[in-house]
């Protein structure tokens, strides 16, 4: 079957999207309930927050750092605090500033997010309970809906 190139669009071959460091930007550790916490069932109510923010660095370089922070409780103690900062430096060129809040917000926190992961089991398993597993995240959704909630008020409401 004979396959017909696609021409690229106007402007696609400006654009360029690369992933230049990625590293941990802060990180910490608390367990509060330990030694007592060993000797009890480990079935902990776990709660994740989830932040992203960016910095531009340079004029097509961008600090991109996803904040989890994880909080594990058993019977209304806390048991377990983890928070990493997980970064990377990504280059982009070539988004259009309307394209841009989703590369930064979307894109980039989803590679950030399985090291930061494995970044979170690791220090659970030196705190010597079991890795915590967290599921995938949905940024898209994330994104979506911090906008959903920050949306400017009409031209009739007031500010």
């Amino acid at each position: 079957m004979d396959e017909t190139p696609t021409t690229p669009q106007s402007g696609d071959a400006d654009r360029q999207f690369s992933l230049k460091r990625m590293y941990v930007k802060d990180l910490s550790f608390e367990s509060p309930a330990s030694p007592q916490l060993f000797s009890t069932d480990w079935r902990p109510d776990i709660r994740i927050e989830v932040g992203v923010a960016y910095n531009q660095v340079d004029k097509s370089l961008y600090e991109v750092v996803l904040q989890l922070t994880v909080t594990a409780k058993q019977e209304d103690k806390t048991v377990l605090l983890i928070e990493v900062q997980q970064a990377g430096l990504f280059e982009v060129n070539g988004v259009d500033e309307k394209t841009m809040p989703q590369v930064l917000y979307v894109v980039c926190p989803t590679i950030l997010f399985p090291y930061a992961r494995e970044t979170v089991d690791t220090l659970a398993l030196k705190g010597s309970v079991p890795p915590l597993l967290l599921a995938p995240i949905d940024f898209q959704a994330v994104h979506s809906k911090q906008q959903e909630t920050q949306q400017p008020p009409a031209a009739n409401e007031a500010p």
